[in-house]
Formats: C-alpha cells, sequence, structure tokens
C-alpha cells in the first residue's frame, strides 16, 4: 500500500496569523519559509535538496553562490541554483463542492479554517514552491462539472491569475444546489491532461461514499494515461472523525442539501465514529489496491504533511 502520510504531532493552528495575509503569495511564502525552518529542525532533513533554488553545499565549491540568508536561519550551508530545466508538470485539483466549506462557523470564540480554506491555502503554497522550482503548474476547480482547467504553465503572470482565482473562490459562498461529481470530473480531466503530469488532488471524498469504485475508476484513468497521482483526502479531525461535540441538543446540516437533523451528540456518537472508520479504512484500502497515493490531511495540523507529500513524491520522481 503506498500511503505516504506520515504521524505528526498534534498541533494548533495560528489561522489568524495565516490569515491576516490577504494576497495568497505573501501567505504562501509564509507556508513555505516556515515549513522550511522548521525542516532543518527535524528528522527529515532530505527534503531540503528539493527546495526551490538551493542544494546542499559541497565542501571545496565557491563560496560565491552561497546563500547566506538561509545560512542565517538553519546554519546549514544551501548553494543558489540558477539554471534548471522543466522536469515535472503539476495539475492542481480542487474540490469546491459545498461539504469542502465545513465547520462553517466559529465555536467558544476560535477561529477555525474550514477544508476549503486549508485545501486553498495548501494549493497556495505548492504553487509558490512550483514555481520556484520552475516547474510547470495548472489548477482545476470542480464540484458537479469542472468550473476552472487551466493548462501548465510557468509564468509569474499565470502564478498571479491562479491566485487571483484562488482568492475569488474564498469568497465563495457554496450553493446547496451544487453537488458533487468527483468521478465525472477526474475522467474528463484525464482526457483534457495530454502531457504526463503529476496530479495533485484535494477532496474530503464526499461524494458517492457507497460505491467507492467510481472515484478509484477515475482515479485509474489518470493513471492509465500515465500520470502521476496524490489524494489528499481532507477532513476535520476533531469534528469529522472524533465526533467531538458538547452534549446537548445540536443542529447538523448537511452542506449539499440543506437537510436539518436535531439530535443528542452522544447517543450517536459510537455509531457516526465506526462507521467513519470503516469509510476511511475503505478509502486507504482501495488507494492501495488501486496504487494510488493517499495523504490524510487534517485540518487541524498545519500544512506541513502536505509539503512533505508533494516533496517526498517529487524526489521519487525525479
Amino acid at each position: 500500500m503506498r500511503h505516504l502520510n506520515r504521524d505528526a504531532l498534534e498541533k494548533g493552528i495560528d489561522i489568524q496569523k495565516i490569515q491576516k495575509f490577504e494576497r495568497l503569495d505573501l501567505l504562501a511564502r509564509q507556508v513555505v519559509e516556515g515549513y522550511m525552518i522548521g525542516l532543518h529542525k527535524s528528522p527529515y532533513h532530505g527534503f531540503s535538496v528539493e527546495f526551490a533554488e538551493h542544494r546542499l553545499y559541497n565542501e571545496g565549491e565557491s563560496i560565491k553562490d552561497i546563500d547566506w540568508k538561509i545560512y542565517g536561519k538553519t546554519e546549514k550551508l544551501f548553494v543558489k541554483k540558477y539554471e534548471e530545466e522543466i522536469n515535472l508538470r503539476c495539475q492542481l485539483v480542487l474540490d469546491i463542492s459545498p461539504s469542502m466549506f465545513f465547520p462553517r462557523k466559529e465555536e467558544n470564540n476560535e477561529v477555525f479554517m474550514n477544508k476549503f480554506e486549508f485545501s486553498v491555502y495548501s494549493i497556495a503554497a505548492l504553487i509558490y514552491l512550483l514555481k520556484k522550482q520552475r516547474d510547470a503548474f495548472g489548477l482545476s476547480l470542480f464540484d458537479e462539472d469542472l468550473r476552472l482547467h487551466t493548462p501548465n504553465k510557468t509564468t509569474t503572470l499565470h502564478q498571479k491569475y491562479l491566485f487571483g482565482q484562488l482568492e475569488t473562490y474564498l469568497k465563495h459562498k457554496p450553493s446547496a444546489t451544487h453537488k458533487t461529481a468527483t468521478a465525472k470530473v477526474l475522467h474528463e480531466i484525464a482526457e483534457r491532461l495530454n502531457r504526463r503530469s503529476m496530479v495533485v488532488i484535494f477532496t474530503d471524498m464526499f461524494d458517492n461514499t457507497e460505491n467507492l469504485d467510481t472515484i478509484f475508476e477515475a482515479l485509474q484513468h489518470l493513471r492509465y494515461n500515465k500520470h502521476e497521482v496524490l489524494l489528499f483526502h481532507v477532513y476535520d479531525g476533531l469534528k469529522e472523525i472524533r465526533f467531538d461535540y458538547p452534549n446537548r441538543p445540536t443542529r447538523f446540516v448537511d452542506m449539499e442539501t440543506g437537510e436539518e437533523i436535531k439530535l443528542i451528540p452522544s447517543e450517536i456518537k459510537n455509531e457516526y465514529v465506526e462507521r467513519m472508520k470503516a469509510f476511511n479504512e475503505a478509502v486507504k484500502t482501495k488507494s492501495g489496491l488501486n496504487k494510488i497515493d493517499l495523504i490524510e490531511a487534517d485540518i487541524r495540523r498545519g500544512f506541513d504533511t502536505v509539503l512533505s507529500a508533494y516533496l517526498l513524491k517529487r524526489k521519487k520522481l525525479y
């Protein structure tokens, strides 16, 4: 089973600090640079070689290309790289269906990112990283239809266009009339990508939960067309997995149908947790059988999992 997720220490996300950057390019830079600084304090030093325009300094080389700013932050010597061919094309695919906008309000005066915001910030960070690595990147947005599909490009103008599109959708309020058609859209993307690419998908997998085979058939279509697939299963671990709600009458709303139900969480918690566990195990099992690289992305654990998984995948390919 090609399951790339690694255990991470659960930590809080300073969402107010992240969201103070109104421009996605500034936010993306903050996320990536914060990750890289933290990486040098962790056991995962190997990823640093893949970052941006730097590589480790080799003894005996000229010191004129050493990045002294990086040295000041990490006390490690890195050499700037200038000439690099495009060796990766990456299509970033984002589920913008209503279920991705959960959770949708503040609770106990604590501000949470919803799954959509987490995915947008992750994609912005990946675009920033791809641009600095001189790799080509494109963007696809979907719910029941493919709403946006751009080609892979490396230009600064293209990067600004994609950030602009993502910023527009951050202000977007989902319509309960829009459903999710993941399988149909992935088949369409597979047909429209005419050059071998890494396809990076962000979705909560809440589509045809009774028949996951349709989604994995579409993922296999991408693989059949020689694309590499990186699937981020995005969820809120606290609310969606552990079902952590106060034990009082609570109103739950289906974000895709608008259907409402009022109940006491403790009365259904055990059954709900077991069903979610079975669903997630099915996703893992089918990912392994179909040789899909699956990464569980809990929105409450930060962006390191996303960036580490991408860099590990890229390192395996190139």
